[in-house]
């Protein structure tokens, strides 16, 4: 899909997404895993702040952001074959439960934008 030029566009995906953790044991024992995985590339100062730093979340917050990957996020598009992640920062935080509406009148306009289909 390229000539070889530097003619690719990059877009900014966020997605506010809210899970209920139901065995924060088993999401804790998960991450771990994946920080004592040796292809996790950290050294081992790294590897035991991020140890202790998700032994001392009761949330689960710290856990699950060890575990969810980009290129899993994009699954979440439907049709897109020509896409691939470049680039990710990822924040998890603790919810009430539902999704905050930041500031609905802002959104509104949104699906008026070029492009949007339904």
């Amino acid at each position: 899909m390229s000539d070889g030029t530097d003619t690719g566009r990059y877009l900014r995906l966020t997605v506010d997404l809210v899970v209920e953790v139901l065995d924060v044991d088993a999401l804790q024992a998960a991450a771990l895993a994946e920080i004592r995985d040796p292809q996790a590339e950290l050294n081992d100062a790294e590897r035991q702040e991020q140890i202790e730093l998700v032994n001392s979340d009761e949330t689960g917050a710290a856990a699950l952001q060890w575990l969810i990957e980009p290129d899993h996020v994009l699954g979440l598009v439907e049709h897109v074959a020509e896409v691939e992640p470049r680039e990710a920062m990822l924040g998890v935080e603790p919810s009430e439960g539902v999704l905050e509406d930041e500031d609905d009148h802002d959104h509104d306009h949104d699906h008026d934008e070029p492009g949007h289909t339904h």
